[in-house]
């Protein structure tokens, strides 16, 4: 069995996403965007990174400057934007940044761009036995309500759901869950910035992932 501590929308609280691995030993890390808040300093990314104690796999937030892509290149994380990655039986692939907010938000693609980018990425994962899609903006029409019939999710990532056995995505905070697309399972964790997180276990003779969603005053309080 394979565990992976997935992790998204951070906003420079560290200290706080620290706490997750006082309570955790995973396999693997998956950090899912928004590493910094808006204008956000860069200087404390490769620190961070260092300090998690596992491999960790990350892509950028909508809220993260262009400029952390070479960071994250720098750093002991591997950045999986516009990538694809091989971990013996588990795939992960990542689309950084989001569609276009109301804010004006520093990383933001237009939906031509992401249509570009979901067809990039499904040419370059090797469908394997466990296929894992990091989005930090959530497919349309899951887990990406701000209002009652307000979706904000990207149309181009729902339109590859299917293709992936798993879709770990972030954004919006308020929708921390785990839902299904297209009989695809989609995991928001919530903010890590609250301390929020989630555990997934993969078995390679296993129908589905197991996850568990938590939080890290939630493990302090079983001390």
């Amino acid at each position: 069995m394979t565990d992976i501590v997935f992790i998204t929308d951070i906003h420079g609280k560290y200290d706080t996403v620290s706490d997750i691995f006082n309570s955790e030993d995973p396999d693997y890390v998956i950090i899912g965007g928004d590493i910094t808040d808006i204008g956000g300093s860069l200087d404390k990314v490769i620190p961070f990174l260092e300090d998690i104690p596992a491999p960790t796999f990350a892509i950028p937030g909508n809220c993260d400057k262009k400029e952390i892509l070479p960071v994250l290149e720098a750093s002991d994380a591997i950045c999986i934007h516009r990538k694809s990655i091989d971990l013996g039986k588990i795939t992960i692939s990542g689309i950084g940044g989001s569609n276009a907010t109301p804010f004006g938000t520093p990383f933001e693609h237009s939906e031509e761009e992401l249509e570009m980018i979901a067809q990039e990425i499904l040419a370059k994962t090797r469908k394997n036995r466990w296929n894992i899609l990091v989005s930090h903006a959530p497919p349309y029409g899951v887990l990406d309500e701000v209002a009652e019939n307000v979706h904000v999710g990207s149309v181009p990532v729902a339109k590859i759901v299917k293709e992936f056995d798993l879709v770990c995505c972030g954004h919006v905070h308020e929708q921390k869950g785990i839902a299904k697309l297209n009989g695809r399972i989609c995991v928001n964790p919530g903010p890590a910035s609250g301390g929020n997180y989630a555990v997934i276990s993969l078995e390679n003779d296993g129908d589905e992932p197991k996850i568990v969603l938590k939080n890290v005053r939630d493990a302090k309080h079983e001390e």
